[in-house]
């Protein structure tokens, strides 16, 4: 008893067109009515006819859909936050964007440095051209490794 499946197109048939137009007003009426009912919500609808443009139909009533819409229009303003336009959207997401690269920038610095360090203590020399601010850094860096392998001392010896 199933429906067959739909062709979504536009119906070239006006008398086919009007037939569709009021079943499936009918269908939107009843399942407004059905999630009105088993979501105890506030809902509404409003038809526009395609075939009799002064006629537009509105469920349940016209009062009660415009304290519906009311609802909607003064919850928007007060939870604007969670509201977003394409606009702020892409500002949001180009900022989120923009730390992690600055994130990702610092961490491959990092690891350029300790890279930099191991090849120079291989080497036993630092060069001469080496300014000040990577001098900076190395000590920074030598530190923290020296901090990390002092822990695994200290974890080492307390294991025994």
């Amino acid at each position: 008893m199933g429906g067959r499946k739909v062709k979504l197109a536009f119906i070239s048939n006006v008398s086919k067109r009007k037939d569709s137009y009021r079943k499936r007003k009918k269908g939107i009426i009843k399942k407004m009515k059905e999630i009105k009912i088993l979501c105890d919500i506030p809902a509404c609808a409003i038809i526009s006819n395609p075939f009799n443009s002064s006629k537009t139909e509105v469920w349940p009533d016209q009062e009660e859909a415009k304290k519906v819409i009311e609802r909607y229009q003064n919850s928007s303003e007060i939870d604007e936050t969670k509201n977003l336009n394409q606009e702020s959207f892409l500002v949001q997401s180009i900022t989120i964007a923009k730390e992690k690269l600055e994130k990702q920038k610092q961490e491959n610095r990092k690891k350029k440095l300790t890279i930099r360090m191991i090849e120079y203590m291989k080497n036993k020399n630092l060069p001469d051209d080496l300014p000040v601010s990577d001098l900076k850094e190395f000590d920074k860096l030598i530190e923290k490794h020296l901090k990390i392998i002092d822990d695994k001392i200290v974890e080492l010896n307390g294991s025994n």
